[in-house]
């Protein structure tokens, strides 16, 4: 694995979570002179490279960048949380310094093809299905990005024979340049991330990155049922595939009653009947025929897709059933980290629920998930800094079980005193983690570890 363009070259990588330490042992790997640098003052330097023993010979800066080696870098790479209207990135960039992404930097030296998947919603769920598809398949599966594995970890093993399927952020392709995959799917756009994107308009504009330098050759997996995303294949340059649980289609995929169909030309054809599944909901089937459709687009055979998709368990995290305790079901999404998120976790409750949300300010509209309530809250219970935000949008539509706790665990013990046989208790906050944790995983977890622990009466 060689590319000439970064041998020698000094490097700066802003950021030092996964995607940062995972860029700076690639570019270590081809023979680049990182730089690792993090905004934190109260980085505990020492401490990271006892962590990370490749970084024990690398300059590491954390707070203030000294001026001197400000001016002798002369390629930046920043992780998916810094943005590129970053003050530090901005002057960078005027300078005429080459901005990379950690998607972008591992491209570079893709040696296979790739399946990449963003969307709002079910980003997670269809990238693993579309992983698992493929590893039944193909041998060289990597399933990488927002998922939680480094890309730049995994691209040196890649082959011209393996796959890498990757699940792409909104944030991770405002820095694409030449990243062009196989196949690509967006699922569906809800506002999300205004705060770091200003406009819905700025939104759309960064998820469609994901098939700009495709060709008629590729393909695209769209939601027909999205009007962003059906728009986007409208003016879209390579072969575009439409999914839709809401009505048939001349071609594409569809969910009629409870069975999945690909049509052809108007000739449709039985693929799937949902009680089948494992997956629950409208979205689940959507994520379902997105992952379908990618992989047949691909040249996977349809025996080896459905047999796949019928043992296929929902991931950590996303409506994810954890126990029933004295009669009540407890569910973990945390990863509904965002109105659209929230709205499909309520939607497939199918009990008398207790709400747990809250969290981070992404200054979004909670309207539409108090809406979706439909009846199924017996109560909302609020923490975070948005707890306010909340309860007041939730009174101005009429609810007003409304309960505030300090913490995940109050919350739950709350919902454990309260609820009885019969109920469930699920947390899906319609925010982000930060600030009380730090991701969805450790909020996950921790719900999870506290429900396990509750004792039956």
């Amino acid at each position: 694995m060689t590319n000439k363009k970064f041998e020698n070259k000094k490097v700066l990588v802003i950021g030092t979570g996964i995607s940062g330490i995972g860029a700076t042992r690639l570019l270590k790997k081809i023979g680049a002179c990182p730089i690792l640098y993090d905004a934190n003052n109260n980085l505990d330097i020492e401490a990271l490279r006892d962590r990370e023993k490749l970084l024990l010979d690398i300059p590491i800066y954390a707070g203030a960048l000294p001026k001197d080696v400000e001016e002798s870098v002369d390629f930046l790479v920043i992780s998916p949380g810094v943005s590129i209207e970053n003050k530090m990135v901005q002057s960078f960039a005027d300078r005429g310094i080459e901005v990379l992404g950690e998607i972008e930097l591992a491209y570079t030296f893709e040696q296979g093809n790739v399946i990449a998947v963003t969307g709002t919603n079910g980003k997670t769920t269809t990238t693993a299905l579309i992983g698992e598809i493929m590893s039944a398949y193909t041998k060289d599966v990597f399933v990488v990005g927002n998922i939680g594995n480094s890309y730049t970890a995994t691209v040196s093993q890649t082959t011209g024979e393996s796959v890498t399927v990757a699940e792409i952020s909104s944030f991770q392709l405002e820095t694409i340049h030449a990243f062009r995959p196989r196949v690509c799917a967006i699922l569906n756009i809800t506002p999300d991330h205004l705060d770091r994107h200003h406009s819905l308009e700025n939104y759309i504009n960064v998820k469609k990155m994901i098939s700009y330098n495709q060709t008629p050759e590729d393909t695209i997996v769209l939601n027909y049922e999205d009007e962003a995303t059906r728009k986007i294949g409208e003016e879209a340059n390579p072969r575009v595939v439409y999914f839709s649980a809401e009505q048939k289609l001349e071609d594409g995929f569809y969910l009629d009653t409870d069975v999945i169909y690909k049509a052809v030309g108007g000739e449709s054809k039985a693929l799937l009947n949902i009680k089948d599944a494992l997956l629950l909901g409208k979205h689940s089937y959507e994520n379902i025929m997105a992952a379908i459709a990618a992989t047949d687009a691909y040249g996977v055979p349809m025996d080896t897709i459905i047999k796949v998709v019928k043992t296929f368990k929902a991931v950590e995290h996303r409506i994810e059933y954890v126990a029933t305790k004295n009669g009540v079901d407890f569910y973990n999404d945390s990863k509904g980290t965002n109105v659209d998120a929230a709205i499909k976790g309520i939607q497939a409750m199918v009990k008398p629920t207790f709400l747990i949300g809250g969290g981070y300010d992404k200054g979004a509209d909670y309207s539409m998930w108090i809406e979706a309530f439909g009846g199924k809250v017996k109560e909302l219970v609020l923490i975070g800094v948005t707890k306010d935000a909340i309860a007041s949008c939730a009174r101005e539509h009429g609810f007003h079980h409304i309960v505030y706790a300090d913490s995940l665990a109050e919350a739950i013990h709350h919902c454990m005193e309260n609820a009885v046989s019969g109920d469930a208790v699920l947390l899906s906050p319609a925010c982000a983690s930060w600030g009380m944790f730090k991701n969805y995983e450790e909020r996950g977890s921790q719900f999870k570890e506290i429900v396990n622990q509750i004792g039956e009466k």
